[in-house]
């Protein structure tokens, strides 16, 4: 009976793993419960090889396409046969009976074919049930290695192969051949209707969303990042006012106003303070401090005051004279010669010494500096920086002592810059032309040859100042020396 298939064309569903095969029988081996086909297409597209071996396990449902002619067989033979029209086209099922396999002979279901008529130059198309036509054809031709000269096949199907066919099979959605349509969802976003709606919330303010207790509450715009949430009073720039203009004003980094006061004025500040417990010691050693920190400052900061940097100490040459501006001199080159400042202390030979300048000496001898009396002893080199303190507020004549015009003349020559420590005003010119001018409490009005001026804070109380009818409000802030501008 086997030889009545020779030459028919069948349809031979290996399942999923291994695929569909077409081809012509060229023989049937009950004994081996084999067929083999002659040139095969292998889910429609023709095999390499002239013959295919299919093993009874491997087939899943064979369908008879085209019988051959002459074949003789009837519904008493050992096969089953059926026909099943489809539309036009006629296909036959059939289910060998192979004996021992009946198990793994299963009908699928007819598979639809484009073609009636058997062809051996041509393959026959099977529309697939799912998936894009051809998406096991690359995997079937790469998984079944069929055997030439109709050597069997074996099991090629193998429990990796199924593994491999659950994960990547043809039950694929269609819906992933049809490309994306990327213009017609873009025009679906109007851009113009988002972005002016973006436009209007960061640049114009967008009104917030109103909370649902008040409805008709006022809403509040939007705040930028460099504005203040919280409703701040305006800023007041003029916070100190003196009960009599001294002429001139001046102004801090952050635009407060500082009016200068008459020298008058300043001393009856100075006694208010004095008389509540603020001592002329107190303020020498504020002055010294606020004085010294400015000129370190001055001489390079961190920068020149390094444990690495101690073969260039700076030095600092302090011109006292025999007054209280004198004794803040002394004051500062302390602290600058505790802070490893080589300091020179120029201060005249005098019978008489105010007890402040006394003091102030026992303590600056104390730090190892060096003191002249002479300007002959002083540097014949430019030093760092110079801190002149020969003038006093009292007694103007001073400037008529020979010690003072050779130590003025000492500074004008020796090309370092001056730092004027709290200098008196008048109508005369000033003989040391400074750099730096250092004013204490609130400052005098100046003359434009004092160079830039700062003001340091002696630590007078603010009820203090408003005994005297001022005014005040601090303006240091986080600072004890501040610069000043000329408003």
């Amino acid at each position: 009976m086997a030889a009545d298939w020779l030459g028919s064309q069948v349809s031979i569903n290996c399942g999923p793993t291994l695929g569909v095969y077409q081809g012509e029988v060229s023989s049937v081996d009950q004994a081996s419960q084999t067929i083999s086909l002659r040139q095969p297409f292998h889910n429609g597209v023709k095999c390499p090889v002239p013959e295919v071996t299919f093993s009874a396990m491997d087939i899943k449902e064979l369908k008879v396409l085209d019988m051959a002619t002459g074949s003789s067989y009837n519904n008493n033979n050992s096969s089953s046969i059926s026909k099943t029209s489809v539309g036009q086209r006629v296909v036959t099922d059939i289910t060998p009976s192979y004996s021992g396999h009946s198990s793994s002979q299963i009908s699928r279901g007819s598979c639809v074919v484009n073609n009636t008529q058997a062809s051996t130059s041509a393959p026959i198309t099977i529309l697939p049930r799912k998936g894009p036509q051809g998406s096991s054809g690359g995997r079937g031709s790469a998984q079944a290695t069929p055997k030439k000269n109709g050597v069997k096949s074996g099991h090629v199907g193998g429990h990796m192969r199924l593994r491999d066919d659950e994960c990547f099979g043809d039950g694929v959605d269609e819906g992933l051949d049809t490309d994306f349509d990327f213009e017609g969802n873009l025009a679906l976003f109007d851009k113009a209707a988002v972005f002016s709606q973006i436009d209007g919330s960061d640049r114009h303010g967008n009104q917030r969303a109103r909370p649902r207790s008040t409805p008709n509450e006022q809403t509040q715009s939007r705040y930028r990042h460099d504005e203040n949430i919280l409703e701040v009073k305006p800023v007041v720039y003029r916070q100190i006012s003196v009960p009599a203009h001294g002429g001139k004003e001046y102004c801090t980094d952050s635009g407060l106003v500082v009016p200068s006061i008459s020298y008058e004025l300043h001393k009856q500040l100075v006694a208010v303070a004095e008389h509540y417990g603020l001592s002329l010691e107190r303020r020498l050693e504020m002055t010294g401090v606020c004085a010294s920190q400015m000129a370190l400052t001055l001489l390079g900061g961190p920068n020149r005051l390094t444990p690495k940097n101690v073969h260039q100490r700076p030095t600092v040459a302090l011109l006292c004279g025999p007054h209280v501006q004198g004794a803040q001199g002394i004051s500062c080159g302390r602290h600058l010669a505790n802070h490893d400042a080589e300091v020179i202390l120029f201060l005249p030979n005098l019978v008489k010494m105010q007890e402040s300048i006394t003091s102030e000496l026992a303590l600056y001898d104390k730090t190892g500096g060096k003191q002249v009396a002479t300007v002959k002893d002083l540097p014949v080199s430019p030093v760092d920086l110079v801190i002149n303190c020969l003038d006093c507020h009292e007694n103007p004549l001073l400037r008529d002592q020979p010690w003072y015009q050779a130590a003025a003349s000492w500074a004008n020559q020796n090309r370092a810059p001056v730092l004027s420590l709290d200098p008196p005003v008048g109508g005369q010119p000033q003989v040391v032309e400074a750099k730096w001018t250092l004013a204490l409490g609130l400052p005098l009005p100046l003359a434009e040859g004092h160079g830039r001026v700062y003001l340091c804070d002696i630590g007078i109380p603010k009820h203090v100042f408003q005994e005297v009818g001022i005014t005040y409000h601090s303006p240091f802030g986080c600072k004890f020396v501040i610069p000043l501008h000329s408003a």
